[in-house]
């Protein structure tokens, strides 16, 4: 949200809304610019929790998307690695990889995956 390529990622996130909800787009364009003006101060005054919360919360609203309309999920990848992923800075690139998880609980067993970070508190 704070590279060059901004405009182009914005305009890519836009058009996925567009396909799915055209009724929220207004609101989506809104919420993309008040989140990135965040992000900027975020990074700027070094508060790097802050900026990762900012882009938790666009992952979540994409993952919602693709709940809403699971055919997206072919392009929104496509999407992520061929026109957002070229724009961030190299050392950022390598963040993005694929993750598949499968896993079987039975009787009373439980499972507890993750892609990233992983906090359980159980008393």
């Amino acid at each position: 949200m704070t590279t060059e390529g901004w405009q182009q990622a914005r305009t890519t996130v836009v058009a996925l809304w567009r396909r799915v909800h055209p009724e929220r787009v207004a609101a989506i364009e809104a919420d993309l610019e008040e989140t990135r003006a965040e992000v900027v101060t975020a990074r700027q005054a070094g508060d790097r929790q802050a900026a990762q919360e900012l882009v938790g919360d666009w992952q979540r609203r994409l993952r919602r998307l693709l709940t809403g309309d699971p055919h997206l999920g072919d392009e929104l990848r496509r999407v992520l690695d061929e026109e957002l992923a070229p724009l961030l800075p190299a050392a950022e690139q390598s963040h993005i990889r694929d993750i598949t998880m499968t896993a079987t609980a039975y009787g009373h067993g439980r499972v507890f995956q993750a892609g990233r970070d992983q906090h359980i508190n159980e008393e």
